[in-house]
């Protein structure tokens, strides 16, 4: 149900093997990976069950491996296959004191394969979105592949750790890392649904590396609960034009069923942007499609910038988690 009103008035593993890629279904080769993809599988959606987690040294914290706190208890639904080539890339950003990730579909070169790609533009581009940010930084060396057994092994050079993160950020990076290596096999369809997916993180080809100073890689990880966004925005993206006035706008809330309200900003000739419309909505409850929030609206050309938070369960008028987006409308 959504309502609206204008101001005023008014969502190792086995033998690995090269992942295949593109309409031709490219082959790849990595000197530490052999063997040959048997099939590639199309994925309907799933949602991947928590696994093995990545290890912090002894002597750091262990926030990393804690969700965070007023944190979802549940990890994003397993990006589906889709036609599109745009590569699915996780992002960092922060909300209420704590650091989440942010998904955007990003335009890349389709020189590598899928997971290669999306992984590539992690550590070497920017979010097109200000409020994100990304701790990797672009490696010398990166190859990705694909086992039978749903296992995705990244091999990555050493200068893409930056060292100078807490345990806490460490741990998110590793994350961000697995949250997009299996959006992209999953979008991509090269991941089987049935089975659960974990990755594994080679360092110049070796395992037990010490990432970020403080994660020892070298076990199967899967994507961690409490990880993404309480609210995210999908659509818009940041930044986009919108033809017709026509804008569809669709988002995910951790809480299936949980309340959410919206504001529309507009920004005026002078930069100030005042309130154009608001409203409220409920995220879906339904499997397929729980948290899921669209809101379909009308508007005039200009420049616009989308709020969406939580409802304050005590009924008061704090937003809570709140994701915004800007978009133009010509």
């Amino acid at each position: 149900m959504i309502t609206a009103r204008k101001d005023s008035a008014i969502t190792v593993p086995g033998p690995v093997t090269p992942l295949a890629v593109g309409p031709a279904l490219r082959r790849i080769r990595s000197t530490a990976l052999l063997g040959l993809l048997p099939a590639v599988l199309v994925l309907s959606g799933c949602i991947a069950d928590p696994g093995p987690e990545p290890t912090l040294a002894q002597n750091s914290s262990q926030a990393a491996e804690n969700t965070p706190p007023g944190a979802p208890s549940t990890s994003a639904p397993l990006e589906t296959t889709q036609s599109s080539n745009k590569a699915p890339v996780y992002w960092i950003g922060r909300s209420n004191n704590n650091a989440f990730l942010y998904r955007e579909f990003r335009d890349v070169p389709e020189q590598e394969n899928p997971v290669t790609r999306a992984l590539r533009a992690m550590m070497s581009d920017k979010p097109l979105d200000p409020d994100f940010f990304t701790p990797w930084q672009n490696p010398k060396k990166l190859a990705t592949s694909i086992s039978g057994k749903n296992v995705i092994t990244v091999d990555v050079s050493a200068d893409a750790f930056n060292s100078n993160l807490d345990a806490d950020m460490a741990g998110r990076a590793i994350q961000q890392l697995v949250y997009t290596a299996t959006a992209a096999g999953a979008s991509s369809g090269l991941i089987d649904s049935g089975q659960q997916i974990q990755v594994m993180v080679l360092v110049d080809g070796h395992t037990d590396y010490l990432a970020f100073n403080h994660v020892r890689l070298g076990t199967l990880m899967s994507r961690s609960a409490g990880m993404v966004a309480p609210v995210w925005i999908i659509d818009p993206q940041e930044d986009v034009e919108v033809a017709d006035g026509s804008v569809k706008i669709t988002g995910r809330n951790t809480v299936p069923g949980g309340k959410l309200r919206w504001r529309i900003l507009r920004e005026e000739e002078n930069g100030d942007k005042t309130p154009f419309l608001t409203g409220e909505t409920t995220a879906a409850v339904e499997a397929a499609q729980s948290g899921v929030f669209t809101l379909a609206l009308t508007l005039t050309p200009g420049d616009y910038e989308l709020r969406v938070a939580q409802a304050d369960p005590s009924g008061s008028d704090q937003e809570l988690n709140v994701d915004t987006r800007s978009f133009n409308v010509r």
